[in-house]
């Protein structure tokens, strides 16, 4: 209790205003899970699912002194998860073990990256037989795998999308989308969503529509319009409103030409907001009547994760211009991609374009592995079946507890957004930071996002299974009640 008090003391103060969990120098003590059981009335806190792993024993250097060397040798812009911070050294499938031997659910995937599962063993033997041979040569030599793995990403994409160029990350990803849409245009302005979250990089900066990111620095010939969030926007599920919002933009705000646009079809880091139904079908007809190119941000939805699709923009049933993925791609592996059409590619060819690191054989065998073990142990069909059991009981347990604003996604790309009060739909930012430290007690790891940090992002490895949802929504029942 005296952590709960000290919780909602910061909150109340600001600590918890943002998406960025408390980042403070000092640990301060968290209640172990055999007190939080000694704190229930009525029923034993939940278990993990049995797991056929052991984790080897731990010689390295523990919490504290890894935290002290961060804290000295890294930037001070980074921030870590809870009150004190998880010293995290083995993973398995959808599991991960810190220090002493401790083992948690991963419901957050390393920031949604970690698609088959911690260290799956054909992704890590096709990474280790490459690296045994040849781990970098770049694009100015031949080699094969590069050339099987953009073939193989090829033919999951629709219509034209054919040309592949491979980078190191989502943020590298979006940066070159918007040179790709601005040289292939002849225009500048791109628009964005508010709440859209695109990247840290200085170009990619401007995309990004959540103040916690920004720093102040030129955008450049970047709007942004209304979000069409069906919880939270101004006209509900109206997808028409919405797209009367973004011409109106281009009408008034614009030359009346724009160079593309660009969004999540789930909005990742914003708090897994699903766009109005119909919303994207309506926007790329009025941004190609406008000159632009439409690009669809795929580093989180993308390769199943949705479950009813295998990319997140075809559950709005249109075809981007330009597709960018990172994350899920590689397991964990530096990889990002975007996938265009061979008349867009074509405007990079009048100069010089190329990518040290992107596409290198380790990589591209990793990625490729990686596809392979998606269609083989069938993810996205798994996705769909355990996301919708999941998605099921989150609901009944909204029924449960009053502070459940809302339960959204699809597939295992979810959101529980937190409140204090649901006409208003006053962000619950207090309790959400004490459910967040309870939870990890208990042995599941979410993550956070939304402007306020109010909504649990739920996106764990694709092998994550009914057993595992159960359990976290127990955890989130048996802590939702201690509040």
């Amino acid at each position: 209790m005296a952590l709960q008090r000290q919780l909602l003391k910061k909150a109340r103060f600001g600590n918890y205003h943002n998406t960025l969990p408390l980042c403070g120098s000092s640990f301060s003590t968290v209640p172990s899970s055999s007190s939080v059981a000694a704190a229930s009335d009525d029923a034993p806190p939940p278990q993990l699912p049995p797991f056929d792993h052991s984790p080897r024993p731990y010689k390295g250097p523990l919490v504290d002194q890894v935290f002290q060397k961060r804290k000295q040798f890294l930037g001070p812009s980074l921030f870590h998860y809870y009150q004190k911070p998880l010293n995290i050294v083995e993973g398995k499938m959808q599991y991960l073990y810190d220090e002493n031997g401790r083992r948690y659910l991963d419901a957050f995937a390393g920031i949604v990256t970690v698609s088959c599962g911690h260290c799956h063993p054909e992704v890590l033997e096709a990474i280790v037989e490459q690296s045994k041979l040849l781990q970098h040569a770049t694009t100015i030599y031949l080699h094969h795998a590069i050339a099987d793995y953009a073939e193989a990403l090829a033919s999951k994409m629709p219509g034209n999308l054919k040309v592949v160029y491979f980078v190191n990350s989502g943020s590298e990803a979006n940066e070159l989308a918007m040179l790709m849409a601005r040289l292939y245009t002849g225009n500048l302005g791109m628009i964005s969503l508010r709440n859209a979250y695109h990247g840290g990089s200085s170009g990619t900066l401007g995309l990004t529509a959540l103040n916690t990111w920004k720093y102040p620095i030129p955008q450049g010939e970047i709007h942004h319009v209304v979000n069409p969030d069906p919880y939270h926007g101004v006209f509900g599920s109206d997808a028409n409103r919405y797209a009367k919002d973004l011409q109106d933009h281009i009408d008034f705000g614009t030359s009346g030409k724009v160079a593309g646009f660009i969004a999540e079809t789930i909005q990742g880091v914003g708090g897994a907001v699903e766009l109005a139904p119909g919303y994207l079908k309506l926007v790329y007809d009025i941004i190609r009547k406008a000159g632009g190119v439409c690009i669809a941000d795929e580093v989180q939805t993308g390769f199943g994760r949705t479950g009813s699709h295998y990319w997140g923009f075809e559950t709005q049933g249109v075809i981007p211009d330009i597709v960018t993925m990172a994350k899920g791609i590689g397991n964990g592996l530096p990889m990002g991609a975007v996938v265009t059409t061979p008349e867009i590619a074509s405007v990079l060819a009048q100069k010089i374009q190329f990518n040290t690191f992107g596409g290198n054989p380790v990589c591209s065998a990793g990625g490729l592995a990686v596809l392979r073990v998606i269609d083989k142990e069938k993810r996205q069909a798994h996705c769909a079946d355990v996301g919708s059991h999941l998605l099921d009981r989150l609901r009944a347990l909204q029924q449960r507890h009053e502070i459940i604003g809302d339960v959204r996604g699809r597939g295992l790309m979810v959101g529980l957004e937190l409140v204090t009060d649901r006409n208003e739909k006053t962000p619950a930012k207090a309790e959400t930071a004490v459910l967040f430290e309870k939870l990890r007690e208990l042995g599941v790891l979410v993550g956070k996002g939304g402007l306020h940090g109010n909504v649990f992002r739920v996106k764990p490895p694709m092998c994550f299974s009914k057993d595992d949802a159960d359990f976290l929504v127990d955890a989130l029942d048996y802590a939702m009640s201690k509040l």
